[in-house]
């Protein structure tokens, strides 16, 4: 859920359900690279709370919202390249030591 707070949406808080500080710690330090994001910060509700609110504000030239599918895309991108050197390494070394890999 997002709640813009100006005409242009260069400003809004986003409420996302069932994550915590690792998302949001994540899409901060993401949103914080992109030279249109002037800030970007997190808080948790509460400890109870199963939520975190994620504040954008940018230059105007990128809507918030834009910002934050970027930074998505960048971090899911990351992702994809851990993965992909964490599975080549985990071959190499099954190759290299076929009877500890199982």
């Amino acid at each position: 859920m997002a709640v813009p707070d100006e005409q242009r949406y260069s400003g809004t808080t986003f409420a996302v359900q069932e994550e915590d500080h690792t998302l949001a710690n994540t899409l901060r330090f993401f949103l914080n690279k992109n030279p249109q994001v002037t800030f970007c910060g997190y808080s948790i509700p509460h400890p109870t709370e199963d939520a975190v609110n994620i504040r954008v504000q940018t230059t105007g030239e990128v809507t918030a919202s834009q910002a934050l599918v970027g930074a998505c895309e960048e971090c899911a991108k990351v992702c994809r390249h851990t993965r992909a050197v964490f599975d080549n390494a985990l071959d190499r070394f099954k190759q290299q030591n076929p009877t500890q890999g199982q």
